[in-house]
């Protein structure tokens, strides 16, 4: 198992943090400050779990630096205020950025529903026959 360090457990909190506000600033019609202090947070507690060095080069490499500007450059524009433009934007940039990953999590998310246990769960909650 690997040691998860100090700094790291305060990465996880921030970026859990970060997509609060940035959730709870969509649902209240973009609310450009809380998007704006969720941006900052999820950008922080990244650095904070991968480090600095890792961060600025997960963002600048050569194949992903559009992906990158549109990400950074939605952030931006959520900050000086543009917070629908700068959603659409950055979430574009967050599509390209992690479009190699998504296939590992949906196969990750794949395997959880062939546990035993979780496959009963779903298969529960599923079949509801409640007529409320």
């Amino acid at each position: 198992m690997v040691p998860v360090t100090e700094f790291q457990k305060i990465g996880v909190g921030l970026s859990c943090f970060g997509i609060f506000f940035i959730l709870f600033g969509v649902l209240l019609y973009f609310d450009s400050v809380l998007l704006a202090f969720g941006n900052i947070l999820f950008l922080a507690g990244l650095a904070f779990i991968i480090g600095l060095r890792r961060t600025a080069h997960f963002f600048f490499q050569r194949q992903k630096l559009k992906a990158s500007s549109f990400f950074l450059g939605g952030v931006a524009l959520v900050v000086l205020r543009w917070p629908r433009i700068g959603m659409l934007v950055e979430s574009y940039g967050f599509v390209l950025l992690f479009k190699s990953f998504f296939p590992v999590a949906f196969g990750f998310l794949g395997t959880v529903f062939n546990m035993p246990f979780l496959s009963t769960l779903f298969s529960f909650s599923g079949s509801s026959s409640s007529v409320v």
